[in-house]
Order: C-alpha cells, then structure tokens, then sequence
C-alpha cells in the first residue's frame, strides 16, 4: 500500500550512553564525556565538538580533546534507561519496530484522532522521554522509513524534523551520498572518483550506470533510495537475521594465543545469546580489522544448523587460522563473530544420531550464568584475561 502522508517516526536517542552519565551526575553535564578508556564506546556531544568518534582509541581520543572526562560503562544502567524508553515508544503506538537498545521506527498512521498530527505525537514523545526517563532524543518523522532515519540524523543532536511528502527529493537532493543507506567508506569513494557528491547527482544517474558502477543489487538499491523508493512497513516482533559481537583490541602487538582467547570469549557470548532466542546457524562469520583500518571477512557454512558453542568454535577457529598470513602481515585492531542463516531450533528433543552430551553442557552452563551472572564460570583459558564488554542488545 503507498502511504502519502508523514506517518513513520525514526526516534534515536543522543549519544546514549553518554547522555545516561551526564544524566546521572550532574557534574558531567555540559562537559566532553567518553565513556571507556581503552576503546571509546560512546562520546558526549561535547567531546565530539573535538572529532572523537565511536571506536576510536583512547589515547587517539584524549589527544584531541586532553581534558575529557573518562568513565567506566555501566551496561545496566543502560538497559534500564532503554527499557523505560521503549516502553514510552508502545505507549505511544502499538507499531514499534526496534534497530537497536537506543533507536526505533514508529508507525503513527491512523492515531490522529486519539494523538494528534504525525508531528505533534513525536513532539509529545520527546517531551516523555525527557522528562520521564532524563535523556534527549532526536526524532525524524517522513513518509518512508529511510528518509525518517535520514531526517533523524540531519536534526541531531536533540532535534525534531519533519519531511512533508511534497518536499521530499528538494530536502533529500542536497544532501552528500553518504546519507545513502549502504554508502560507506568504499562505495563513497566509488562514487566521488565519478564526481558523484550528492544524493540528487546520483538520481539524476540512469539505473543502469549506477548498476555498471557498483553492482547489480547496489545500483539498484541506491537508484530507489535516491528517488525515496522505499516500501519497507515497520515491522513489529521481527526476529533477527544475525547474532554477533565484536571486540576492539588495540594497536599494540597481540599473539595468536591472546586472539584465539578473544574469539573463544566472543564465542561464548554469541552461542549462549543464539540458545537463549531457541535458534540456530547455519553459517559462522568471521569479521577483523587491521592495523591500517582494512577490513576482512571469511565465512563458513555448516553442514546442518547447530547453537553448540564447540562447533561454533571449530569453525570460527578455522577461519581465524586461514587469517594468520594476513594477520601477521598487518597486524589486527578489532576481531569479530556473526552467526548468520539463522533459523528456528526444533522444540523436539535430539535426534538418535546427534550427541546429547555436548547440548546438556552448554544448557548447565547457560543456567549457572543465566543464576549467578555471566562471569560466574568461565573457560580455563580465559582465567585472569579480559573478555571485554558485553554490549546490552535489544531481546530477540
């Protein structure tokens, strides 16, 4: 169904997990705020006045901004922060689609009556958020679920947009390629190297260059995305397509044994969130970052789908070791793990020819953290090592 009017909100808090700690201690507030040291997870608006961005280096970090304020992250406050959110985002719609712990699409369609206007209900929800939970958040309200998230990130931070569906390709036009949903750093480029800057320079383009230029399903996508072609209704209780977590490492020299111990704890982490969503996988993916900020990614598909850590770990070893040659060579930043060709696991019990024994250890394990908390029982191999931070994620 083509939808004419404004309905789709694109709600986003403001540099959350910054904006929870100024929120929570007054003395923070108003000044340059990086929450964790080593690897910067979050920065105040403050601090990214500075050119600090998420991801980066600490010491990369204070160095542009020396008097920045460092503080430990505090996932549950987090948590609970967005729990209290998302809880504002049903009251206001039944049509809640989260992308994450801190942003969501809502369809306000049909709500005039009981709410108001598209615009005068994210008014009312930015005043909510504020005032019941503490935090700001920017809200872009358009007729498509793209040009909502696009209108959300031109308003930020604290802002509110709304894009009238006359206006759309007069608002979108001028804007640099890179708000393109998957224009990143290399299709950029690709882009630029053609003198293509702008969002209206690329929809001036036929289809079919843009196909030449980047591929079949790129150029089209990009093609509909630069004319606001975009049918996607927000969705509620849909499941996700991946389960991963990553781990930022640093720049100094690691051994093969200190990145084998990070995939085993980013293993664990991920098999154990895949058991407790009743999935499974069927392929495993392996993601690292280098010392010169190249990117790699190697993947393996299983013979049958499986949420046993062993033979996730099997698999993520494989490929980690198919990766030394270019590990050596430029040295690692960041390893990561996805599990993707996610399905269903079968409520019925195990097959004859499966081994149970492996199941009842991951199940004994799963409930000794699920009772005690995560760090309750642990790997040999990853006693006295950090394992890193636990990223809160929305419940699949």
């Amino acid at each position: 169904m083509f939808v004419t009017a404004a309905t789709i909100l694109h709600a986003d808090l403001d540099a959350f997990f910054a904006s929870v700690e100024q929120r929570d201690d007054r003395a923070l507030r108003g000044k340059p705020v990086l929450v964790g040291g080593g690897v910067v997870l979050a920065a105040s608006y403050e601090a990214k006045a500075y050119g600090i961005e998420t991801a980066m280096g600490g010491r990369q970090a204070r160095r542009l901004c020396p008097h920045a304020i460092v503080v430990p992250p505090r996932m549950s406050a987090y948590s609970d922060a967005s729990k209290a959110v998302f809880e504002l985002f049903e009251d206001a719609t039944p049509l809640v689609e989260g992308l994450s712990i801190d942003e969501a699409f809502l369809d306000v369609r049909g709500l005039e009556r009981l709410a108001g206007a598209p615009v005068d209900i994210a008014v009312q929800l930015r005043r909510r958020v504020l005032d019941e939970v503490g935090l700001p958040i920017t809200v872009g309200v358009a007729r498509t679920k793209f040009l909502a998230k696009v209108a959300s990130a031109v308003a930020k931070p604290n802002g509110l947009l709304c894009v009238d569906p006359d206006e759309e390709l007069a608002f979108l036009h001028p804007l640099p390629v890179e708000r393109l949903w998957g224009v990143g750093r290399v299709t950029a480029a690709k882009l630029h190297a053609r003198g293509l800057r702008t969002v209206g320079q690329v929809a001036a383009l036929d289809e079919s260059l843009l196909v030449h230029l980047l591929g079949g399903a790129s150029g089209r996508h990009l093609h509909a995305l630069a004319h606001n072609r975009d049918p996607r209704r927000v969705q509620t209780g849909r499941r996700r397509r991946s389960i991963g977590s990553q781990r930022a490492m640093g720049r100094r020299p690691k051994s093969f044994e200190e990145i084998d111990s990070s995939v085993i704890a980013i293993v664990d982490r991920v098999a154990r969130r895949l058991r407790t969503g009743r999935r499974r996988c069927r392929t495993v993916v392996l993601r690292l970052r280098f010392d010169d900020f190249t990117r790699a990614t190697r993947s393996l598909t299983l013979s049958r789908p499986t949420d046993q850590s062993q033979e996730i770990l099997a698999a993520a070893r494989s490929l980690l070791a198919a990766a030394a040659p270019l590990i050596e060579t430029r040295g690692i930043t960041l390893v990561g793990i996805s599990l993707t060709n996610l399905e269903d696991a079968d409520p019925v019990q195990l097959t004859l020819t499966e081994d149970w024994r492996p199941h009842a250890l991951d199940a004994a394990l799963d409930r000794v953290k699920d009772r005690y908390g995560s760090a309750a029982i642990t790997r040999a191999v990853l006693v006295g090592r950090d394992q890193g931070i636990s990223i809160p994620l929305l419940a699949d």
